[in-house]
């Protein structure tokens, strides 16, 4: 035992010695290339004492690194996240001048442009370097991990002796059934083909089972990831939305409006979610009752270090290798971003919106430098053997919106989230517990030109004229650069402006017209409650109308005074959801007919939500190519009806139950959250608390083959 302690001691101390010796034969290399970088005195030096200066800067820049980094990257916390990274090099470079300094007789030198790219070098240089050696010890690396592992559980992260499997469920935002069966077949996801069979190598075998699901009316991540991870998305109609009650404007990616959704959810549940036991909560909008949290929405306005949205950060930044190699990185994807763009341009692709401002920059954000920390602390998670982690990777929802759902962009996007796929598995094996890993996601995308760009006003003009007040002359095919702003702030998980997305009245009598992708909410702020069919038509004769028969709008939702809800269509269609028969017909479903099954249950349940809006607006949906159209500057959208959007999936190994009895189908994301619950529950026994759902329609947690086919849970698919 004595003997095996001291072998690993021997080649730690190795490891160490050839990251020294590869970092001096670079700083003599660098010196060698660079004018303005210098090694020896003015008056020249011997090759013996120059390659000692070298040897004494590198250990000085690695000792540094190793001290001074994490204390300065704690003090980035008070930074926005967003320019982390830019300062990275700055701070690299200031530590290599500093070594340079400690050198005796002062014999290191450079300037502050050369001292950037030298310590960049030499940081990524030292990281490969030890990598390597690392990996190719085996033995080593996983007694490394295991070590790793034993001091988080010294520190009280997990628990000591933990045999039970783990669960790590990864979110790939906005990633739907049909582009994650595309993209496994094309080999653009071979850590998912391998997953399913797919891939063709001898022997292939499927260890995991895809269940596609599908969403609520609102398909987005507040509504799908609030019901996942808390059991209850009820009152959650859009992505933003109007309360009458409080006058506010709740948007789901506010941090107000997720802390105050989460509470409700709570309060309505009567637990505090998923990963109330031992849980981490990774890059979401919601904390799923988590206590190890990083980069949670809903937690961001809480004070204490513990709980900041950019804690997360200082736990990958601390190691200047992880600072470096993201930096260059976030640098990489501006540039593919921008010459992206410059080419889709320059082409006349259609449709296309604007990616020039701050978009290059928010897109490199949301793909790399968050896409590595929420990866790093999820390794860090697996290594610590907590129970349940829950991690959102939004890379690919974020560049589809803007280069579509199925273009070469977004499949470059996905190559590189099956890349963290894979490393996540690789860590699994040396996790002091067995890992079960379930991959899902909480949406797909739509694909389709904007509203604005096909008709040449905003669903907020069309609303005016509707009620007869005076239309801006703006009809043309120009894009807002509003979004822009807006999307810097989603990235960030800072406040959303209020006026993104929404048309705010000039005075109290006029309507507010929010959008949310392909879904538009119009209320009436002056009016306290619910306004019915009945107020509108006395107020504004012409306005529903004029929205039902506009050929970009698909369906809209009021309320009758006498018959409940009602759906509207062209031509003087109506639906009134209530007298709709239970094997009702594509004739008796009218303007829902296109929109797939379980429609009208989706729209009758978002009628009975308290905050629904006067009148919601579901743009048109062609079912042959689609394609929907955006009340957003998006051309790959989601937050109505219509499309791949309301078709997300669910990717869990075969040793857990099936997530639905054979021949029925999952719907709605809290019938996900009881699946995930049943899961843990069978991994974990009685340490997860089983909850009595507050809503009757939902399924007992631990059942999850015995669904019923009840309302808005489990459908039978002949139905």
């Amino acid at each position: 035992m004595r003997g095996g302690r001291w072998r690993t001691v021997g080649r730690g101390l190795g490891r160490v010695v050839a990251v020294w010796a590869v970092s001096t034969l670079t700083m003599l290399v660098l010196a060698g290339i660079l004018p303005d970088f210098k090694l020896q005195s003015d008056d020249g030096d011997s090759a013996t004492r120059v390659a000692v200066t070298a040897a004494l800067g590198a250990g000085a820049f690695g000792l540094l690194s190793a001290l001074v980094w994490p204390l300065l990257v704690r003090a980035l916390l008070l930074v926005p996240a967003l320019v982390i990274g830019l300062l990275t090099f700055f701070l690299n470079g200031s530590l290599l001048l500093l070594a340079l300094r400690l050198i005796p007789d002062g014999r290191g030198d450079a300037n502050a442009e050369t001292a950037v790219v030298v310590a960049a070098v030499m940081s990524a240089v030292a990281s490969a370097t030890g990598g390597a050696l690392a990996v190719r010890d085996d033995d080593a690396y996983r007694r490394r991990l295991y070590r790793l592992a034993d001091r988080r559980r010294r520190r009280g992260a997990g628990p000591q002796h933990a045999t039970t499997p783990g669960t790590v469920f990864l979110q790939l935002d906005g990633v739907g059934h049909d582009v994650l069966c595309r993209a496994a077949r094309k080999g653009v996801l071979p850590t998912v083909a391998r997953w399913l069979g797919a891939d063709e190598g001898p022997g292939a075998r499927a260890t995991h089972r895809l269940t596609p699901w599908r969403t609520d009316w609102s398909s987005q991540t507040g509504a799908s990831q609030l019901g996942i991870l808390h059991g209850s998305n009820h009152d959650v109609p859009a992505f933003r939305w109007y309360e009458k009650d409080t006058g506010e404007v709740m948007v789901s990616n506010r941090p107000a409006s997720a802390a105050e959704l989460q509470r409700r959810a709570i309060a309505r549940t009567g637990d505090g979610g998923l990963l109330t036991y031992d849980g981490a909560s990774r890059g979401n909008l919601f904390s799923g009752g988590a206590e190890q949290l990083a980069l949670v929405l809903s937690m961001a306005a809480r004070r204490g270090r513990e709980n900041r949205s950019r804690a997360g950060y200082f736990a990958y930044f601390s190691d200047p290798a992880n600072a470096v190699r993201t930096a260059l990185s976030f640098v990489a994807e501006v540039g593919r971003e921008i010459g992206e763009s410059t080419r889709a341009r320059l082409r006349r692709r259609r449709p296309r919106v604007s990616r020039g401002g701050l978009y290059p920059f928010i897109r490199a954000f949301a793909t790399v430098v968050e896409r590595d920390v929420v990866v790093a602390a999820v390794i860090g998670d697996m290594l610590a053997g907590r129970a349940a982690v829950y991690a959102d990777l939004v890379a690919y929802d974020e560049v589809a919106h803007h280069s579509g759902p199925t273009s070469g962009d977004a499949e470059k996007v996905l190559r590189r989230l099956d890349r963290s796929l894979a490393l996540l598995a690789q860590v699994a094996e040396h996790a002091p517990r067995p890992y079960r890993i379930v991959l899902l996601s909480d949406h797909g995308q739509s694909p389709g030109e904007t509203y604005r760009a096909r008709y040449g006003l905003t669903l907020g003009d069309l609303v005016r004229a509707g009620c007869g007040l005076p239309v801006p002359r703006r009809a043309r095919r120009t894009r807002s650069g509003a979004e822009a702003r807006a999307a810097v702030r989603a990235a960030l998980r800072r406040p959303v402006e209020e006026g993104t997305g929404e048309h705010r009245p000039r005075r109290l009598a006029e309507p507010i017209v929010l959008a949310s992708g392909n879904l538009g909410l119009v209320s009436f702020p002056d009016v306290p409650h619910r306004m019915t069919r009945e107020e509108i038509d006395r107020r504004h004769p012409a306005l529903l109308p004029t929205l039902a028969n506009h050929p970009g709008i698909g369906f809209l939702l009021v309320r009758s005074e006498d018959r409940g809800p009602l759906v509207l269509g062209a031509r003087g269609a109506e639906v009134y959801l209530d007298e709709l028969p239970a094997d009702a017909g594509p004739d008796a479903l009218g303007p829902l007919a296109d929109f797939g099954p379980g429609a009208a249950d989706a729209v009758r349940r978002t009628d009975g939500f308290p905050h629904t809006a006067d009148i919601m607006v579901n743009s048109a949906y062609d079912p042959l190519d689609g394609e929907v159209l955006a009340f957003e500057e998006q051309i790959g959208s989601h937050g109505g009806l219509g499309g791949a959007q309301s078709r997300p999936f669910l990717l869990s190994p075969l040793v857990l139950s099936p997530p639905v009895a054979e021949g029925a189908e999952l719907v709605g994301a809290e019938a996900v959250h009881h699946v995930l619950r049943c899961w843990l529950h069978e991994a974990h026994g009685p340490e997860v608390p089983r909850v009595t759902p507050v809503d009757d329609r939902l399924p007992d947690p631990v059942a999850p083959t015995a669904f019923p086919a009840a309302d808005h849970v489990v459908q039978d698919k002949t139905q």
